[in-house]
């Protein structure tokens, strides 16, 4: 006698499935996680893409300075920044200057986070000629 089997839908596939789905999403969040930080009009010039994790110091037009969003002193920026890489935090320092900004509060910041030991020092720029 034939036992009469009943279909079943297997969940384990797809289950898997929803799983690579939920994966490639997380890594197009991170891929599309834009800029965090002030609208500053940057130079034009072609430079490297950095991702991940970075910490940005953005000049502003008045020459006032910011860590991630923070308004500080040079000295104060340059303090946090090297307590940052003391505990091994060695994040790229990016650093965001507008157009308008005077030339020589980033280079300074640039001279003083290499004698810091910063070495992973970069400015932002719009990427277009």
């Amino acid at each position: 006698m034939k036992k009469n089997r009943q279909a079943r839908l297997e969940m384990t596939p797809l289950m898997d499935v929803m799983f690579l789905v939920l994966v490639f999403f997380i890594y197009c969040i991170f891929d599309m996680a834009v800029h965090r930080g002030l609208k500053v009009e940057l130079p034009n010039a072609e430079g490297v893409h950095e991702k991940g994790e970075r910490i940005v110091i953005t000049v502003k037009a008045d020459n006032t300075i910011q860590l991630n969003g923070l308004d500080l002193a040079k000295d104060e920026v340059i303090a946090r920044v090297k307590e940052l890489n003391a505990v091994k935090m060695k994040f790229p320092v990016l650093i965001s200057g507008d157009r308008k900004a005077s030339l020589g509060v980033g280079i300074e910041l640039l001279s003083e986070l290499k004698a810091a030991g910063v070495e992973r020092t970069t400015f932002q720029v719009s990427g277009k000629r």
